[in-house]
């Protein structure tokens, strides 16, 4: 019963498209019709609305930390399911026939409720990656990994690595690989570029998806 319990409110709570929602309330706009198609902040911010951009940007981080603090909080022995089921629930919502975003901002917020340090990482590596590269895309995946491979290999790993966190971690740093990959073969890198080249720091933060 745990199980279904978790799986159900971890998939329903990162399957909410905000990106989606607020562009139509707000926006009168159908953000799938506009860029890439996705339904995260990235997209959002190509309407020229930052404010939307930035809230999705929140709300999508939220989806993800709030189911997980609330496995930890009454299932702990359920924690990596919920990470892995939130994250899947943005990329694969069934209420858009299982075509979501790439849930980088999503796997942020899992990252938060899991480890503050870590999210931190994330985040100094996104932004470092992104105005060198000048690729979101490339920031993603090169994050991503980076916190995979230093959860692995930091001082006295063996015995301080968290076994629900090094799971859910590998997991979802492959599917990113994989979402991001195949988001980049059906709509061009150029245009990732072009916003990133254009944009100021503030507005990197709102290409995280």
């Amino acid at each position: 019963m745990d199980i279904i319990i978790v799986i159900l409110f971890s998939y329903l709570s990162g399957s909410i498209p905000f990106g989606l929602i607020l562009t139509k309330i707000f926006g009168d706009q159908d953000i799938r019709n506009i860029g890439s198609g996705n339904i995260g902040a990235t997209n959002v911010l190509r309407t020229g609305n930052k404010f939307l951009a930035a809230l999705t940007l929140v709300l999508d981080i939220l989806k993800g930390y709030i189911p997980v603090i609330i496995a930890q909080q009454y299932f702990p022995g359920l924690i990596q399911l919920s990470c892995l089921l939130a994250f899947l629930g943005h990329v694969f919502p069934v209420w858009l026939k299982f075509k979501g975003g790439k849930g980088v901002a999503t796997y942020l917020g899992i990252l938060f409720a899991l480890s503050i340090q870590l999210s931190f990482l994330f985040i100094f590596t996104w932004l470092a990656v992104s105005l060198i590269f000048k690729y979101s895309s490339v920031s993603s995946m090169f994050s991503s990994l980076t916190v995979l491979i230093v959860t692995l290999f930091r001082e006295n790993a063996v015995k301080a690595i968290d076994p629900n966190f090094v799971f859910a971690a590998f997991c979802i740093a492959c599917s990113i690989e994989l979402k991001i990959i195949s988001v980049s073969i059906d709509f061009s890198v150029a245009t990732d570029s072009a916003i990133l080249k254009s944009s100021t720091l503030s507005d990197l933060w709102f290409s995280i998806i």
